[in-house]
């Protein structure tokens, strides 16, 4: 008989080893899986059972949380949603994230092993971490400033500090509301369908994912490979430059906007942005010289991140010498965001170096601890310094002299480019209004800002007053803000 209970004790252990063991791969190796499957909401229920972490604007949040009381507690809110959207993107509990609340999800949710010291032992107690907040490196006043300025207008803004890349500024009209997509009510569903079917496409980031022919902004790049190339010696001298000039290998006629353009000098030319001295111009640079300085600066460049993602600029390394000289203007194939054209604009600020831009200051937990900071990001040499003084010589020769005079501020120093885009079918839509710039106040050592802002429901009588016209007062507000903060 004790034979017998010893083989059912004996088996009974072996049974509750099997069960033991089973119940550690469930919990344990399988655990991953059975969290990650659609069928298991309590992932998504946990998720939205505390508050999500903020995003800070010169340390006050622009988003927060409200308490729905029902099953997914939680939903996202904003404040100046309209204002933040392009940075913020959205947290909806239908749809996703994007922007800032996808890149930094898992920190702003708390699953971010970082917020905790013992991430171990969280993950046997599956218990979650308060949201961390992610801090900034926006300027309120620039933002709100940039915002103002495109007010009714389709178009976007960036904005850079030269010295660090830190990006002061990222605006794009018509914008849109990210909390009418936070819940998982019929009016979200309403409200997804109509920003989707909006011809105006407000739910695109136009400041980063969007590019543009950069118009005559573009001769800032043209003009550094040239003194860079050795092209150029001196600016004030008259150049060999026909009006109008004819295409290489072709009977097409490029033509100026306004007179005075036959063999200016290259001052003059970026004064007035004449646009057949500098379609020869880049032919007489060459197009390796001019593929190399376009990369220098940014262009052609797929893997830039802000964190988010930035769609590459281009500058084509293909084209022929009529292609070249179209392509040394801001025409045929060049194509540019205007975060990009800030960084042209601060390189020629910052002494020919380009930083790379950043948007993200630092991260921390919900009691402010700091989790992560940026590490030191490549700089490249877009120009040689003593190229970068004479572009910021004739810069400011352009709003004191030329097309950019509705960028002056007073007291400080300001240097710019003015700009208009032709595009559409036999360039019949109405150009794209784009300015360039930077700021220096009179009491700071270096640079500020450097603002980049494309309108593209612009239109005047002369095209290349456009930029100057309708986008250099913009500029010009974003970087009064900055200099007076």
């Amino acid at each position: 008989m004790t034979r017998y209970i010893r083989h059912a004790a004996a088996f009974c252990t072996l049974l509750l080893l099997a069960l033991l063991v089973n119940a550690s791969r469930v919990q344990v190796l399988r655990a991953r899986s059975y969290d990650t499957n659609p069928a298991n909401r309590r992932t998504t229920i946990a998720r939205y059972d505390q508050p999500r972490g903020d995003i800070l604007v010169d340390g006050r949040p622009v988003t927060g949380s409200r308490d729905t009381g029902e099953q997914l507690r939680y939903e996202r809110t904003y404040t100046d949603g309209l204002l933040y959207a392009p940075v913020t993107g959205f947290a909806s509990q239908v749809y996703g994230t994007t922007l800032l609340e996808h890149t930094e999800d898992a920190l702003l949710s708390g699953t971010d092993p970082m917020l905790t010291p013992f991430p171990l032992w969280n993950d046997l107690t599956r218990a979650q971490s308060p949201g961390g907040n992610v801090v900034t490196t926006l300027n309120r006043g620039a933002q709100q400033a940039a915002y103002e300025g495109l007010a009714g207008r389709k178009g976007a803004v960036a904005a850079v500090e030269p010295a660090t890349g830190k990006i002061l500024a990222l605006v794009s009209a018509p914008s849109y509301d990210p909390a009418v997509l936070s819940g998982n009510s019929a009016a979200t569903e309403r409200s997804w369908a109509r920003l989707n079917a909006d011809p105006d496409k407000p739910m695109l980031n136009r400041a980063v994912r969007q590019t543009y022919p950069p118009g005559s902004t573009f001769k800032v790049v043209t003009m550094a490979a040239a003194l860079d190339a050795g092209v150029v010696t001196d600016v004030d001298s008259t150049t060999d430059s026909p009006d109008p000039y004819t295409l290489p290998g072709t009977r097409t006629r490029l033509t100026n906007e306004g007179d005075g353009c036959a063999d200016a000098p290259l001052r003059a030319a970026f004064e007035w942005s004449c646009n057949t001295v500098f379609a020869k111009l880049g032919v007489d640079v060459g197009r390796a010289d001019m593929a190399a300085t376009a990369e220098a600066f940014g262009f052609n460049e797929t893997r830039l991140r802000i964190p988010f993602s930035v769609a590459p600029s281009t500058f084509d390394t293909t084209v022929d010498k009529a292609q070249l000289a179209l392509s040394s203007i801001g025409q045929y194939n060049t194509r540019a965001t205007p975060l990009q054209m800030a960084m042209v604009a601060a390189a020629v600020a910052n002494g020919g170096q380009v930083r790379e831009p950043c948007l993200v200051e630092r991260t921390t937990t919900d009691d402010g601890d700091t989790v992560w900071t940026p590490s030191a990001r490549p700089v490249r040499q877009a120009m040689h310094p003593s190229t970068a003084v004479r572009m910021r010589e004739l810069m400011e020769d352009v709003v004191t002299e030329g097309t950019g005079a509705n960028a002056a501020i007073p007291g400080a120093v300001v240097g710019g480019k003015t700009g208009t885009a032709q595009h559409g079918i036999g360039n019949a839509g109405t150009p794209y209004a784009w300015f360039v710039s930077w700021a220096q106040g009179e009491r700071d050592l270096e640079p500020k800002v450097a603002v980049a802002v494309v309108v593209e429901d612009a239109s005047a009588v002369r095209g290349e007053i456009t930029g100057g016209g309708v986008a250099a007062p913009i500029a010009r507000a974003v970087m009064e803000a900055v200099l007076n903060s």
